[in-house]
């Protein structure tokens, strides 16, 4: 195991872990994740083979779902992460401009860090919050409704060491405590928790519909919701009455269940007209076992999309005889791999390309010979 993070990580890891079923233990993954990115930065290799070796995976399916969510940093990143929303409904409003104020401002790009190490600026698809447009967060607290200037204020005062107030949640901290919170554990900084406030509500829609008028029709909102129980009740009752209701539909002769004289049908006979007996199919197989069925045919049955076939209408399914007789057969035409290679490979075709290669090769160096000859 790596030597690279601290005890203090190494217990929080176990703790992550513990947190799901023994046999789950890869869903501990994501906040594993976060767990190393809070004491380096940002999840380098060093914290890739970290989460491989604490969950028993491989380096490669790490790397996968780290390299999936832009929230794992791949190289490192500044205390605070500057995130400007220049997606379709900010852009509108001014986003780009305020991206591009700050790119200049600050001397970086996108997904680049500031010379102190202090801020990383990047341009955000969507952060979630369109009618608070523009919209910036600083390690994921919002910032709401900035402008070119009031974006410039907050970095610079973050640069200086100050800690603005987001305009809804908590202080802000660095993106490594913020890390810590995403791995699962509680902010532990004194009143935290406490500063800022929720912001002002998301109401556009609502304002937008009481505007225009727009309302559900026959909404009470003093009408109280119903439990499961009393709709399921109520839905009997219904189906009930609705039963109670139906008229007897009289039957020329024998009714849906092949008995003679009775004059009516039932329910399912009426809703398709049909006067066939209601019998229970006798292969009654569930859908996941009828489609390994289709996938897998035994060898006596056509496959559909194959040339020249075709697939018989109406054929008895095969015996449990004629099943094992294709599987053992199946089996035998189909040896299992050994220790050095695969089924069916060989080393001729190897051969005969590097023969094939080199006497191209030598053909192409005497071409070229004969032509420098000629030209002296």
């Amino acid at each position: 195991m790596t030597t690279t993070f601290t005890d203090e990580t190494r217990e929080r890891a176990r703790e992550i872990i513990a947190r799901y079923p023994a046999d789950r233990s890869r869903s501990a993954l994501l906040p594993l994740l976060h767990l190393v990115q809070s004491e380096e930065g940002y999840v380098s290799p060093a914290g890739v083979t970290f989460c491989a070796e604490v969950l028993g995976l491989n380096k490669a399916q790490v790397g996968a779902v780290a390299t999936f969510y832009t929230m794992y940093k791949r190289k490192p990143t500044g205390d605070f992460l500057v995130s400007v929303c220049t997606n379709t409904m900010c852009n509108v409003l001014g986003g780009q401009e305020v991206y591009d104020t700050l790119s200049e401002h600050l001397g970086v790009g996108h997904d680049e860090t500031t010379a102190d190490g202090t801020i990383t600026l990047e341009h955000a698809e969507c952060l979630a919050a369109c009618d608070y447009g523009p919209v910036m967060t600083v390690n994921y607290d919002f910032f709401d409704g900035v402008d070119p200037s009031t974006a410039v204020g907050v970095v610079d005062e973050l640069r200086a060491g100050g800690r603005p107030m987001p305009t809804r949640g908590a202080r802000l901290c660095t993106l490594k405590e913020m890390a810590v919170q995403l791995a699962g554990f509680a902010d532990e900084r004194d009143g935290a928790v406490a500063d800022g406030g929720p912001g002002e509500a998301t109401l556009r829609g609502l304002r937008l519909a009481q505007e225009h008028g727009v309302s559900v029709p026959g909404f009470d909102p003093n009408t109280p919701i119903r439990s499961k129980a009393e709709a399921d009740k109520e839905a009997a009752k219904a189906k009930a009455a609705a039963e109670a209701a139906k008229p007897a539909t009289p039957v020329q002769s024998g009714d849906a269940t092949g008995k003679a004289g009775t004059g009516e049908r039932t329910p399912a006979a009426a809703a398709t007209g049909s006067t066939a007996p209601d019998v229970k199919a006798p292969d009654d197989k569930s859908p996941q076992v009828r489609a390994a069925e289709t996938r897998q045919p035994d060898a006596e049955t056509a496959v559909p999309d194959a040339p020249g076939t075709k697939v018989p209408a109406e054929t008895s399914p095969p015996g449990p005889r004629d099943a094992r007789k294709a599987e053992a057969a199946g089996v035998a035409a189909n040896e299992p791999a050994g220790d050095g290679k695969p089924a069916g490979d060989s080393t001729d075709a190897q051969e005969r390309n590097l023969t094939e290669a080199s006497a191209s090769a030598d053909g192409a160096n005497n071409a070229a010979a004969t032509e420098t000859g000629a030209q002296k």
